[in-house]
Order: structure tokens, then sequence, then C-alpha cells
């Protein structure tokens, strides 16, 4: 049974010839099925909230019987990539969008705090919906990023009007992406922090000059202490929250709490629809977002790219939008039909391949890799006389961030052999493979590591290199030690991953002190991170012998 509706009566403005062209444009780029239908737009429709703020939006309005409404809540503006990836397609694809700028963005009333009233903003502006004369009565959420996060935030307390959601690389609990692994992330955050404080200055173009040089810009925040006075020097005060975001470390401050919708999945019963890139940086969260809903039986699909986070605007958007048309069809528009032949779709790197697989993770073999003397990554474990392994992490000049799970665009999938020369970064490599390995799912690290100074990080990297020596990262882990369990043996969980190590490369295990600035470096002296300046090195012992460190991969038949 189809929800479709007629066409209400509309003052928006129809397309303009260039906006024509524009749409046929991104329609052949992303090889969407053709448009059905014109639409109008009606600019900045002030939507009240319950403190009398008002928010504005944009209304797209498809010309023909509408196929239900899409809501879109950002605080990107609506201009840019987001009404042509989030709001364009659909509507000449028969939908109602509306793109609404957050509190205190691009004309909205009020004061942005980023993510502090997201659920009640939501929820008022469901009641805006019901009271429109084009409303049909159902409704879905779609965006990507924080605009993942309004619709968690939304689905604090499901609207019965709400048909189904598609999330994409949207996060559910700031406070774990913010300060994940006990370090604030502060290559993310303060770039993220930069960014949307000058967002609506300039144009198109500054912008993008802005982006260019912000690595120049920023650079006196992400290496300088103390670690907050730099970075809200190098922000110039643009950017209020980031004094609670750099310093609010505990996960239970009043500050996170409306910051953290973990409860949300317990809630949720409409079907919902997850992308996720292996290079995002809210990875994690995506695949926890997967696992509790499908636990509880609710309808969730998941597919998961070769893609860091901004790639998702780009190299991910043919697919991502094909993927929402077909889930909205089914859940929206009402055509019954499921296209998707199983609920989980992965690329797997290496092999440069999609699946289909009817749940994550599938099921597995394991095989374990022992660290070695000489920088071995062997099937045998090491003798009892093998001699450990030793590094000294210096936080005067921290071991660098060389790709990985960023939010800028420096991300993803990079060479590693400049950072593997370091002295602070050892590395162990296994013997060629004769034939090729696929490890899918989460692989684990287990170290036996002693430190001189409590005080101490852990990052491990997992890479791949080619017959050429050339290594490129797959996976990694990272964690603030408890100064009271820092010397003993460490379990770390990377990443998870879909990657097929080809015939003829080698693996290799890298083991540092740190990753900067991905997060935060650990200044040794157990001041607060945020405001210490002292800092004291510590020296590493990784112990080899008789197996006691470890990596095991699981790994497919075949």
């Amino acid at each position: 049974m189809t929800t479709t509706q007629q066409p209400a009566a509309t003052t928006g403005k129809p397309r303009t010839r260039p906006g024509r062209l524009v749409d046929s444009t991104l329609g052949r780029v992303l090889k969407l099925p053709p448009a059905t239908t014109d639409y109008t737009v009606t600019r900045a429709e002030p939507v009240p909230m319950r403190d009398g703020a008002q928010l504005l939006a944009d209304h797209y309005a498809p010309a023909s019987a509408a196929r239900g409404t899409l809501l879109v809540r950002g605080p990107y503006g609506r201009g840019g990539p987001f009404p042509l990836l989030f709001a364009r397609v659909y509507a000449e694809r028969g939908y109602h969008v509306v793109l609404q700028s957050c509190r205190g963005t691009f004309g909205s009333g009020g004061v942005f705090s980023p993510m502090q009233h997201e659920i009640e903003d939501g929820a008022d502006t469901v009641a805006w919906l019901r009271e429109q004369p084009w409303f049909g009565g159902r409704f879905a959420t779609v965006g990507l990023s924080y605009l993942g996060f309004t619709q968690w935030a939304l689905m604090t307390d499901p609207p019965p009007e709400l048909a189904c959601a598609l999330v994409m690389v949207g996060p559910h609990d700031m406070h774990e992406n913010v300060h994940g692994g006990g370090s604030f992330k502060l290559n993310d955050f303060l770039g993220w922090s930069d960014m949307v404080a000058h967002q609506e200055e300039g144009n198109f173009v500054t912008g993008l000059v802005r982006q260019a040089t912000a690595v120049r810009r920023l650079k006196p925040g992400l290496h300088e202490v103390p670690l907050l006075e730099a970075g809200e020097r190098a922000l110039a005060g643009g950017a209020p929250w980031y004094r609670d975001w750099a310093s609010e470390r505990a996960a239970d401050s009043p500050h996170w709490t409306p910051m953290r919708l973990s409860a949300v999945l317990d809630r949720v019963q409409v079907p919902v629809l997850l992308f996720g890139g292996w290079q995002d940086l809210f990875l994690e969260q995506t695949l926890e977002q997967y696992a509790r809903l499908r636990d509880r039986g609710v309808d969730v699909a998941l597919s998961v790219g070769p893609w860091t986070h901004v790639e998702m605007l780009s190299k991910g958007a043919s697919r991502t939008t094909h993927e929402s048309l077909d889930w909205l069809d089914e859940h929206l528009a009402g055509t019954g039909t499921r296209r998707r032949p199983q609920p989980v779709h992965l690329y797997v790197t290496g092999a440069d391949e999609w699946r289909d697989l009817p749940s994550w993770p599938p099921a597995t073999g394991e095989r374990t890799f022992y660290l070695g003397p000489r920088a071995a990554l062997g099937d045998a474990a090491p003798p009892a006389d093998a001699a450990p392994a030793t590094f000294t992490y210096d936080p005067q000049d921290p071991t660098p961030t060389v790709g990985g799970r960023l939010l800028s665009p420096d991300g993803g999938y990079r060479r590693q052999e400049k950072l593997e020369a370091r002295p602070d970064v050892v590395t162990f490599t296994g013997p060629v493979l004769d034939a090729p390995l696929e490890v899918v799912g989460v692989s684990v690290v287990e170290l036996a590591h002693t430190t001189d100074n409590p005080h101490a990080d852990l990052f491990v990297r997992l890479c791949e290199v080619d017959a050429k020596g050339r290594s490129r990262n797959v996976s990694e882990a990272f964690r603030r030690l408890d100064p009271d369990a820092a010397t003993g043996t460490v379990r770390l969980e990377l990443d998870a991953c879909a990657h097929r190590f080809a015939a003829g490369s080698r693996l290799r295990l890298q083991v540092a002190g740190g990753s900067h600035p991905h997060w935060a470096r650990n200044l040794g002296t157990g001041e607060d991170p945020a405001t210490g300046r002292d800092t004291k090195p510590s020296h590493r012992t990784i112990t080899l012998r008789e197996g006691a460190s470890r990596l095991v991969l699981p790994v497919t038949e075949g």
C-alpha cells in the first residue's frame, strides 16, 4: 500500500534553468534512476521552538503526487552539497523534503551549542510538520555526521509518524567520540570547531581556501601546550564550546548528557539503514548501532564502504544515494519491494569487491601471529631467551599521526614507511604470504608491556606491505593506559575491517606510544592533559619470549 498524496498548493519558487542542469548533471554523475517530477522550493520557512526561537527551513515540494516526507536537520547550512545530496535528488523523485538549519546557524534563532538542543528542537520540528497542509502523515529522516546525530536525538522519543531512518556515519554518543580511548581527539575536534566557527563567513570559494589553509593556521593549537590554551588561541574565540569539549573528560559530566544517546538504541522500532566507512571516525558507533538494533529484532541494514568521513559526500555518494532511494521506496513510499539481497553490504579492501552478508560480524576462524625478535611476526612462539623490543616515547617529539580514521582530508589509507623508520615506532613484519589472507572482523593485539613511567599510551596498527616494500595502514587501536595497570599484558581491539592481504604481501604490526595529533599526546606527568605544561618521556619494553605478545586475526576460509 503506498502513501502517495496529491500535491498541495505551494508558494515555492520553481527551479531555474541552471538548477535543472545541476540536477540532471548530478543524476548522471551518481548514476541515479531518472527523475519523476519537477519541484518547487520555499526558502527560509520559520519553524517555532518551545522557547520562542525560530529555526529556518527550506521546503522542497514535488509537483506531482508526493510519496512521503523527508526531514533533514543539520548545522552546515541549506546551500552547498547538502541540498544536492539530501534534498534535490529526493524532491525530483517524489518526496517532500524539509531541510532545516539547527539552532544558531544560517539564520536560525538561538545560540549554536553543538548537540545540546537537538532532542527538543527535533521534537518541536515534528510538531510543526504535523500542522502543514501538505504533510501526508508519515516521514523519514536522512543525513550524515551531525545530520545523523540529529536523527538519533529525534528518536529518543520516536514520533509515531516516523516511518524509517537513514543514518550515515552518524554518532549517538559524542563523549565516546571526543574522548574515546581515554585521550581527546585533538585533530578531529579542533579542526571541526574551526570549520563550524567560520562556515558562514565569505562564500563557497573562500570557505574552500580557509579549509585548505587550516593545517597551517591550526598548527599551534595542535602542537603547543597547554593544549586548551593553544587551541582557544588558534580559534580566536570563534568556538566557545571547545573549552568544554577539550577539558570535560568525565563521561558523567552534565555537559555530555544531551550528547550521550545510547538509550535510544533500546527504543527505536522503525527500520534503520546505516552507512559507515572503514576509515570513518564514527565506524565503531555505526557497528554498535547495527548490533544493538539487530539483537532487538529491529529491521536494520548496514553498508560499509572503503571511505573516510569526508569521502561519504564524494566517493560514497552514488552507492549511498541508490541504497537510500531503495530503502525509502520500501519503507516510506510503500512499494513493498526489498532490493537488498542481504542485510549487510560490505566492501572488502584489497579484494576490491562488495560482499553481501546475513549479519556482522561473519563467522570466522582465528590465526595467531607472534611478535618475535629481529622485528619478526610469525606463526611460532619465540623461545624463552628471546630478547624484548624497546622504544622511548617522548612527548616533546610525539609520534605523529599518518592516515587513519581522521575527520580531516589527510585521513584514510596512507603510506607508512616514513613513520615506521622513526626510533619511537617498533615494527614486526611477517613472511611473504604464499596465498591471500582475508581478515574480516575485529583483530586483537596482546602486548606484554612494561613502562618506567605509568602515564603512558599505546598505539598499534596493522599494515600490509606489498612486494615493493610499500606499507599501508589497514586497522589500528589506541588506548590511554590506567597508571595502575600500565605494566602487564594489555589487550587492544583494533578497528573492525574487511581486508584481503594479497599473496606476495606481508603483514606488519606497528607499536608506538601515541599518534599525535589524532589523539592528544600523553604529557607523561599525570597533569590534566588540557592544562598541563610539563612533559616526561617513557621508556617501554615489549616482552616477546614464549609468545607473550601476539596478534590474533579473524580470518575467513579459503
